[in-house]
């Protein structure tokens, strides 16, 4: 009876997932929001009782799901981006000047200012605080899908042909090349403050921290990425044997294989992974942009990420009816309104408006662009696989505080985010003559 009651709330749920990308396209309401609100009500069911829903009674395994849930959308995200870009070529690298701005100035200074309101207006200690910070600073590729990117263009889809966006549509690509990129780069504060609760730390231990945690393990993460991102493209499109070439066969789970790989080799070589599948996307995704096989890759991810997505987002909503949110108090509710309403907006605009490159070029932003990429910044699955690492790995202090205050931001950039980004984003490509105008006409 338990069994089957289990497997029906589960196809229920599933075929939920697959309908709502459709039904809520054109409304502001996102799937996040209407999963979270369904895992809500599954969990006020008395077959939720059974088990600890409380993420600090099962760590390891709320590491592992977020993680992996984290995995696929990077690489669902690397394929789908089709801007090229060229190491040798600084014109190349100007394209990309708004994930730049974001990554290196957006990125530290709003951990800087979480973990700053963390410690004066929260009263955390200062390496918990930076904690907070680290955490909640990436935006997420998992929960963003309405501000991203959709699938990669190849020769056999025209960007007109689905009265979808054009392809160099720069607040998507900023938004979806951030997410892709910063959930690498939050790691170095994550161990930085975990060195910091350790203990004992001194100068040359931050000498060693920006010359390992920051400069050796990013490199090693682009290395091992490019490497076999470069190395299974060539396979795939290139090879000499006609029974090795897997885009003429059109087997399309050559894009998990590349996940395990770069992740695997990364992590084994002590790069950071989530840096190094994002990287192996996009090289794999240069390796030849214009072949069908680029979308089949990217669907198979995809269709992954909305299990793993759904998954999530059920346990979530569950968990915030059986105590999740039962430490959040003044302080998390200050903070993460502070987050989402004040410092990635601002810090955001700060940095892509300084010094701005010209609106008319491609990676530059008009005002109203510049805005719509400084809001949007989601928060997600992320930032609960950060936590759990971080609690798995040493003793923080207020663990349970952190988890209500983590979720309740997670929870608010769902809905905050859900609601406006289909009407903004309308808004943005009508004015740019990529669609029909918020008002029909």
């Amino acid at each position: 009876m338990t069994t089957g009651i289990v497997y029906l709330l589960l196809g229920l749920a599933l075929l939920l997932a697959i309908v709502l990308p459709q039904v809520t396209s054109r409304v502001a309401i996102s799937p996040p929001m209407v999963l979270v609100a369904v895992g809500m009500l599954i969990g006020l069911l008395p077959l939720a009782d059974m088990v600890s829903l409380a993420p600090r009674d099962h760590p390891v395994v709320v590491t592992h799901v977020t993680e992996f849930t984290v995995l696929v959308s990077l690489m669902g995200v690397g394929l789908a981006i089709d801007r090229h870009f060229h190491v040798r070529s600084w014109a190349s690298w100007r394209t990309w000047s708004p994930v730049w701005r974001l990554l290196a100035v957006t990125m530290p200074l709003t951990i800087g200012a979480i973990a700053l309101l963390g410690w004066w207006v929260a009263g955390l200690a200062p390496a918990v605080a930076l904690l907070l910070g680290a955490v909640l600073a990436p935006t997420d590729p998992v929960l963003a899908s309405d501000v991203q990117v959709g699938e990669p263009l190849t020769d056999d889809l025209e960007p007109s042909d689905d009265g979808g966006p054009e392809e160099d549509d720069d607040i998507r690509f900023s938004l979806t090349a951030e997410a892709g990129m910063n959930d690498g780069l939050a790691f170095p504060f994550v161990h930085l403050a975990l060195l910091l609760l350790a203990g004992g730390f001194t100068l040359a231990d931050a000498g060693a921290w920006v010359g390992w945690y920051v400069v050796g393990k990013i490199a090693l993460g682009v290395l091992v990425g490019a490497g076999v991102g470069w190395l299974l493209g060539r396979q795939a499109f290139r090879a000499r044997r006609e029974v090795l070439r897997l885009a003429d066969r059109g087997e399309p789970l050559l894009a998990l294989a590349a996940l395990m790989a770069a992740y695997g080799g990364a992590e084994l070589v002590g790069g950071y992974g989530f840096l190094a599948v994002f990287v192996c996307a996009t090289t794999l995704r240069a390796s030849e942009r214009g072949h069908s096989y680029q979308r089949a890759m990217h669907a198979v991810v995809d269709r992954l990420e909305r299990l793993m997505t759904l998954l999530v987002l059920l346990v979530l909503g569950m968990a915030m009816t059986h105590g999740l949110l039962e430490h959040l108090d003044w302080r998390g509710v200050v903070l993460t309104l502070a987050l989402v309403l004040v410092v990635r907006p601002v810090v955001g605009w700060l940095s892509l408006s300084v010094a701005a490159r010209d609106e008319h070029l491609d990676g530059g932003l008009d005002r109203g662009e510049r805005l719509a990429v400084a809001f949007f910044g989601v928060r997600g699955v992320g930032s609960l696989f950060y936590l759990a690492y971080a609690t798995s790995h040493e003793d923080v202090p207020g663990e349970d505080w952190l988890w209500s205050t983590v979720a309740f931001a997670v929870v608010v950039s769902v809905l905050l985010h859900g609601v406006t980004a289909t009407p903004a984003m309308a808004r943005l490509d009508a004015r740019r003559g990529l669609g029909p105008s918020p008002s029909g006409g």
